[in-house]
């Protein structure tokens, strides 16, 4: 293969392994993520639930003040009517106050029903309370177990960094630019090696699809330099270090030359 190509190569094995890295980091975190997720929605339905719990208290607490403030004019309408001049004044004092007292009954009505819904708000605010306390401390306790490990990680995935870039500039821009669009296509895996699914015959196919290929894929690829893509899965199409020339070409067999010999 031509210098690109076996630039190119460089590149896929370095993206290969740096991806692999990159893998090893995410699976570890998979635990601290869903932790952090579950501490997230339980810290989003307290807070839901808090806000509902201030909402009915507030409401309430007008209620009970709607209910004083009531007694407190039945109270001053009592006052006026034992001062009431005459019968009818004393029965208009009358009607006014058992009308309050109505009034006075419908709010005590609708405050028992307030206070029950704030007890099981109440309640419910606690137990959430309690699941975000406790999901809080499992997100603790996973942080403390896997921080050594996630840094080690990390610290795999930067060092790899380096040795990747650089093979990514001894890429042409544009072999680079291809490569880089298949690797984000791919998940890294830009390019495929070239098979050779039965020794004894001269065919190929794709190392990755399977797809068959034309026979002379193989002189192409060691001869030039050219980027060659695998018609099924588009992928470049490289010669691993296990087929060289005398493994990927065929020759004629020793016994059909003596044949051939003794017929002339």
């Amino acid at each position: 293969m031509g210098p690109t190509n076996i630039a190119l190569v460089k590149l896929f094995l370095a993206e290969r392994e740096i991806r692999a890295a990159q893998a090893r980091l995410d699976d570890a975190a998979k635990n601290l993520r869903l932790a952090e997720r579950r501490v997230a929605d339980a810290a989003e339905k307290y807070g839901v639930c808090s806000s509902k719990l201030k909402e009915e208290q507030a409401a309430c607490s007008n209620l009970e003040l709607d209910v004083k403030t009531r007694d407190a004019h039945i109270e001053r309408l009592r006052t006026q009517q034992q001062t009431a001049k005459n019968n009818k004044e004393y029965q208009a004092f009358l009607v006014e106050i058992n009308t309050e007292k109505v009034e006075k009954g419908k709010v005590e009505d609708l405050t028992i029903k307030a206070m029950e819904e704030l007890e099981k708000t109440t309640a419910e605010a606690r137990q959430l309370q309690g699941v975000l306390e406790t999901e809080t401390a499992r997100l603790e306790k996973i942080k403390s177990e896997i921080a050594g490990k996630l840094a080690a990680l990390q610290a795999e995935v930067d060092s790899l960094k380096p040795a990747r870039d650089a093979a990514a500039e001894q890429v042409p821009p544009a072999a680079r630019q291809a490569f880089t669009r298949l690797a984000e296509r791919f998940d890294g895996e830009g390019l495929s090696a070239l098979t050779k699914p039965d020794r004894r015959r001269e065919q190929y196919a794709c190392g990755v699809c399977n797809m068959d290929l034309v026979t002379d894929i193989y002189n192409k690829l060691h001869s030039r330099d050219d980027l060659v893509f695998c018609p099924s899965c588009h992928r470049i199409l490289y010669i691993p270090d296990d087929m060289p020339p005398e493994v990927a070409v065929n020759t004629k067999p020793k016994r059909a030359e003596k044949k051939t010999e003794s017929a002339a």
